[in-house]
Parts: structure tokens; sequence; C-alpha cells
């Protein structure tokens, strides 16, 4: 198949410079944002794009029995407001490659959120076993409601390459894509997706966790195609996808953003690489793969079904290791660390989380803390924070 032909940037001295200039920038998101208001069908829409059933996002007569009195955004919505404005290091691809949200507050129906981002820094060039360099860059997003109120922070971190030491390395080139599964291997695995488990209005209390249970797996895919364009239509797209005129008009204005795609003549974003294959091919990859923030939802999505309606996720963090193509599975796990009261007397559980593909690869390793209520004490999370 023919590559797409990209700008073919180079760590340069002058490249360097100029982004250690940057840091501190705040950056202009307002072209990037994608949701503002929390409607119902935002939220529906960004939970059908992530593959969550959990009624506490979907079902209003099921949400008003709940302490949130109605229907709350899962607290990965916020990825569908601004998820990450990748800028600099010109003719260089880049790779989403981990991010940590710490949850102050819930998102309700009628909500708006106003998004803040900063590029904090950067470390490298150094040493990369995909493309010979690398330089890692940082961001923090802030998320603000209509009452000025921090909903949420999120400190995020991109990997940058140059495109064409990546192709002369291929590292992935050895790998069988797409997966080539056995029909009874995909029903088994139709049989696991099922079988998620959804806490929901059962409390999970505190007193009754023990360190060193494990939590229920949560299986997701192979993924496909839909699952790609279900995640883009709920906003889960860190860039904004415009078509037509629309497009054009910001390809003339910055050309590296797009290319021309071989198989169609059409102009397609960088962004493609997600769903074309000439595309990853170009950054050194042989088949397209996930969106690094659609993998931490689906670890959100794990510890929201665990905790149930009434706990309270404080924060999560992941690391986007290897890449999840288009056919891949993964089955995500997690295990009770540690249990205690904090300074602020809430009941917090540590969990450490994984996410294995069918090849045995750990590719999203993380861990997160969840506030529970207290049977004991009768001390609910959400009091605090409704």
């Amino acid at each position: 198949m023919e590559k797409a032909k990209m700008s073919e940037g180079t760590f340069t001295p002058e490249l360097i410079e100029e982004m250690r200039s940057k840091i501190g920038l705040k950056l202009r998101v307002e072209d990037a944002i994608f949701n503002e208001e929390a409607t119902r069908t935002a939220i529906r829409k960004f939970a059908d794009g992530i593959g969550d059933p959990n009624p506490l996002w979907r079902n209003e007569e099921y949400a008003k029995t709940t302490r949130y009195r109605g229907i709350v955004a899962p607290p990965s919505w916020i990825l569908s407001v601004l998820s990450l404005i990748q800028f600099g290091w010109r003719g260089l691809g880049g790779f989403h490659s981990g991010s940590e949200f710490f949850f102050y507050k819930p998102v309700m129906v009628g909500d708006r959120i106003t998004p803040e981002e900063r590029f904090t820094g950067f470390e490298g060039p150094k040493p990369s076993g995909f493309a010979e360099l690398m330089a890692v860059d940082y961001y923090e997003n802030l998320y603000f409601n209509q009452n000025k109120e921090t909903v949420c922070r999120a400190v995020l971190w991109v990997i940058r390459t140059e495109r064409k030491r990546a192709r002369e390395k291929g590292k992935y080139h050895s790998v069988k894509i797409p997966h080539p599964w056995k029909e009874e291997e995909l029903k088994k695995i139709e049989q696991e997706v099922l079988c998620e488990e959804i806490r929901g209005s059962n409390p999970r209390y505190w007193e009754d966790v023990q360190i060193g249970d494990d939590l229920p797996t949560l299986v997701k895919g192979p993924l496909g195609f839909t699952d790609m364009i279900a995640f883009f239509i709920g906003g889960g797209s860190p860039v904004k996808l415009e078509a037509h005129s629309v497009a054009l008009q910001k390809y003339r204005q910055k050309p590296q953003w797009a290319f021309i795609d071989p198989q169609t003549s059409a102009l397609e974003p960088i962004f493609a690489v997600h769903y074309n294959r000439s595309a990853s091919n170009a950054m050194g990859l042989p088949y397209p793969y996930d969106v690094g923030t659609q993998r931490h939802c689906w670890q959100i999505q794990f510890l929201t079904h665990w905790m149930g309606d009434d706990g309270w996720l404080k924060r999560c963090r992941a690391e986007y290791r290897k890449f999840v193509f288009l056919s891949d599975v993964l089955w995500i796990k997690g295990i009770v660390k540690n249990k205690y009261v904090d300074e602020d007397g809430e009941y917090c559980v540590d969990i450490e989380t994984s996410a294995t593909n069918q090849r045995g690869e750990e590719v999203m390793p993380g861990d997160a803390t969840v506030i529970l209520p207290s049977k004991e004490k009768k001390i609910w999370p959400l009091d605090r924070r409704l």
C-alpha cells in the first residue's frame, strides 16, 4: 500500500529552542472545544462512544432514584469538551502517551464547562526504541463549570518523534495485523464482553473491601472502525474533524496538518492515523490504532462500574504503552492495593489497574484512588460534592 506523504521534520537545535520558548504558554482552545454544555444527548453520545451502558449516564428514571437526582456525566466526559491540543515540533509525529485526572465536582445535565490548557514543558530529546530519538511534552488542563468551580484537573504527556526514523526502525512490522482471530475465540470474547458487572445502586462500602481484592474484568474489542467512529461522534477526538471547505480553509492556513490520501486523493488530517492505513504507515506503524484517551475512558468505566453510584473517583492515572491496533482485544483488570482514611476524613481505596492485549502485552498500566461510603460512620462521598 502506498504511504501517505507527511511533513518530515527533525530535531534541530533551533526547533528545540523554539519549543523551550513556549514553556508556560496558555494555548488557544476555542477552535478545539467540542462539547460546551452537558446536555442529555451529549452525555449519551459520549457514553455510547466509549461503550459504557451504565444507566446513571443515560436513564432519567433510574438516575432520579440516586443521590444525583438526575443524569450525570461519566467522569471521562470532560474529554469531550477538550482532550488535548498538540502544537509545536513542526514536522514531527505525536503520540499521546499518558494522563492523570483529578476529579473535584460532578458534571450534571445543564452544566456548562469551560476548559483551559497550558504547555508546561518537555523532556529530551532522549533515546527511543521506536524512532531513535523522542521528546516528551507535558500539558495541564483545567475544566470549570458555570459557577467557576474546578470540575477536573488533568496532567497529560505526549511523545514526539521523527516519522522517517520510525519507519526505518520498523519496530512493529513483525506484528500480525489484523489479528487472525478464530471463530471460537471470537464467541468466547463476545461472552466476556457481555459479562461486564455494573455495581450501580448497590452501595460498595469501604468496610467490605479488603486489600488484595480483584476487580471484575472489563473486556473491550476486537476494536473496529465503528468503535472509532462512535468515539469521535461522542466528542472523544482530540481534534475537531471537519469537512469540505471548512476543513480546506484550515489546511491552507496550516498545511502540515493534512496529507493527501493516496487511495482517495482527498485531504485528510494527520489525526487520520487512527483510521487510515496509509497514514499509520507514514508514522512507522503497520495499521491504524486507538486514541490514547479512548483507552483511558475504558479504565474510568472499569472503575465506576466497580465503585457504584455512591462512590467517587478521586483520581486516576494511566500510561498508554505500546499501540492498540484495530482488531485488538483488551482485558482490563485491577487489584485493591491499599485502604485508609485520608486527611479529609474520607474513606479511600487505592487500586492498581492493568490492560493486557491478546499478545500478552501490558498496554495500559495505571492506578487510581476511589472514595467509598462508610457503613459504620454513615459518610457518603457525594454529600460533599453535590
